[in-house]
């Protein structure tokens, strides 16, 4: 598995606007295709043009496993159709006045870390959706959990201020190993420049060589 440096519209904040499993690469709507296509080869999956609320927040908005995809009240019913259509994903809906799924859940195959704000309803459809097991809980005093943690079903990075019991905790669930790190030279919300499915990382063109070191420490050994 390799680490590879990539930019979205000239910017680093690839995971805002993508979305990725290991199958499918979730790229806005004009997209150049030559870098839909370049992205695709690194992450070994197939790129399709999506929008979620009308928007190119593809990473912000959704959140996405192999089992199943959720999406924010706001979504379109196109876009839903579409999306269900197109793959073989559990496609769900998480009815919550917060829409930015992707910034209050993090997910791998095997648990989820989610924001407290989400309600006993809005937990039982992301385990119902996503096929996990889900834990809520602050890091680092953050209620966004899925701004400042990141996991494939190998690894996971985490906001350098995390606690070492929740960090412990946050392995347990997601299965796997997890370190602290920043991304783009030093943001520590970490989603906003990862890309991680189980077949290669992409990160934001700023991620510096020792926030490089972390990820591979994190997702390679």
């Amino acid at each position: 598995m390799d680490i590879i440096k990539y930019d979205v519209y000239r910017g680093p904040n690839i995971g805002i606007y993508i979305n990725v499993n290991d199958k499918h690469v979730m790229v806005p709507m004009g997209f150049a295709e030559s870098k839909a296509e370049k992205l695709a080869a690194y992450l070994q999956a197939e790129y399709m043009y999506v929008s979620i609320a009308n928007t190119r927040l593809l990473g912000a908005l959704a959140v996405m496993n192999n089992r199943g995809i959720l999406l924010p009240k706001t979504a379109y019913q196109s876009e839903y159709d579409m999306i269900k259509k197109n793959t073989d994903l559990e496609v769900g809906i998480l009815d919550s006045k917060y829409t930015a799924l992707g910034n209050l859940i993090c997910a791998n195959d095997k648990g989820a870390i989610v924001s407290p704000w989400l309600s006993k309803n809005d937990v039982d459809t992301i385990q119902d959706v996503l096929g996990v097991e889900v834990l809520q809980k602050r890091i680092a005093g953050y209620n966004q959990t899925g701004a400042v943690l990141t996991a494939n079903n190998s690894g996971a990075v985490v906001h350098p201020e995390a606690d070492e019991k929740d960090m412990n905790m946050f392995a347990n669930v997601l299965g796997v190993k997890i370190e602290q790190s920043t991304v783009n030279n030093g943001i520590p919300f970490v989603s906003s420049g990862i890309l991680a499915n189980n077949n290669c990382i992409v990160v934001g063109t700023l991620t510096t060589g020792p926030e490089i070191m972390m990820m591979t420490r994190a997702f390679l050994n």
